[in-house]
């Protein structure tokens, strides 16, 4: 199982789950998020996409609390092989 995490804030390395959680626990406000998070306090990139989670906003509401969960099964690749490492020569015989 891969667990995937967005992040909203790279600069803090602020993720979705914590944006909604502070949402949760009652931030209303751009200024509530940058009080408790951090976010867009450094290069404001991500106030946009914050202010999205907050009352009134298009992710506003969602109900998953939880980082998304991919599962994915391994695939052998197409140059796997069983034969044992090739050894390269030294740069040192080669001259």
């Amino acid at each position: 199982m891969i667990i995937v995490l967005m992040y909203i804030c790279i600069c803090n390395a602020i993720t979705e789950r914590q944006v909604k959680e502070a949402v949760s626990n009652g931030a209303t406000s751009i200024s509530d998020l940058q009080g408790q998070l951090g976010v867009a306090s450094c290069c404001g990139a991500c106030a946009d996409t914050a202010i999205e989670y907050l009352p009134g906003g298009q992710y506003a509401g969602q109900s998953s609390m939880f980082a998304t969960q991919v599962t994915r099964t391994a695939e052998t690749a197409a140059n796997d092989t069983d034969a044992s490492p090739v050894r390269m020569p030294s740069y040192a015989s080669l001259a």
